[in-house]
């Protein structure tokens, strides 16, 4: 982010909420997302195992998005998964999720 955001919002009328989540733009952003969802995800247990998950997230909610979200997301898991490990468009989301609402609420 800039340094004088603040005063770019300010000339914009506008103010900063939050900061985007720290994965960084580019290649190396999506590296580092993929190195996030690859350490916090884990197998499930029992005899069929499903996809991996985040053992904290404890919620299964349902988030409206429109299509074109939908299909980034899409495009995103596809990336970020790997020939051992599958990454889902709601994992990516949820991971996102995360990072911002934590960052939102330190920045509060």
């Amino acid at each position: 982010m800039a340094k004088n955001v603040n005063k770019i919002a300010g000339k914009l009328g506008a103010t900063v909420k939050a900061k985007a989540p720290d994965t960084g733009g580019g290649g190396f952003g999506m590296a580092r997302l993929a190195e996030i969802l690859t350490a916090r995800l884990q197998p499930s247990q029992g005899l069929r195992p499903g996809r991996p998950s985040d053992p904290s997230w404890v919620l299964q909610g349902k988030v409206p998005m429109s299509e074109e979200t939908k299909e980034r997301l899409t495009a995103l898991a596809e990336k970020l998964s790997s020939e051992g490990r599958r990454v889902s468009p709601t994992q990516v989301a949820a991971q996102l999720l995360e990072v911002s609402v934590s960052q939102y609420a330190e920045g509060e």
